[in-house]
């Protein structure tokens, strides 16, 4: 088996593993590089000030009038630069669609309550409300009955 690391600074990163056969070290090599690619902290802005967010402390992330936030367990609104999109594709399988413009930490869920008027409303720990749209409440409930 040969290993081989390259490092430059103007190529995106990419992890390639060329195998006879799909193993346990393979699937062990899949593992340490997606959850290091998750793991990494996201930058989000109050203000003047810059902190690093880590997926955990995050309850949702939402676009408000065309602006992406993310909103800890404190309620808290940090602006952040990445799309919802992007987002999507490096936050951990626990950050679900809710909506068109909302993500949800699945941990983060206290409770979906329903409104007067019939729609369903995701209910964070931190008191903050969402509507949750008739497709994506369907395919939430699809994969809490198979936990």
């Amino acid at each position: 088996m040969k290993f081989r690391l390259i490092i430059d600074k103007d190529k995106e990163e990419e992890v390639v593993v060329t195998a006879h056969e799909e193993s346990g070290l393979t699937e062990q090599l899949r593992l340490l590089v997606t959850q290091a690619a998750k793991d990494a902290p996201i930058i989000g802005y109050i203000q003047d000030d810059m902190q690093l967010l880590t997926a955990a402390e995050l309850e949702c992330i939402t676009v408000l009038d065309g602006k992406t936030f993310a909103i800890d367990s404190k309620n808290r609104r940090f602006r952040l630069k990445q799309r919802l999109y992007e987002l999507e594709a490096i936050l951990p399988s626990n950050f679900i669609r809710i909506n068109k413009s909302t993500l949800a930490n699945e941990t983060a869920l206290e409770r979906f309550a329903v409104t007067y008027t019939g729609s369903v409303d995701a209910v964070f720990k931190c008191g903050y409300r969402e509507y949750v749209s008739r497709r994506c409440f369907a395919q939430i409930k699809r994969r809490l009955e198979k936990k």
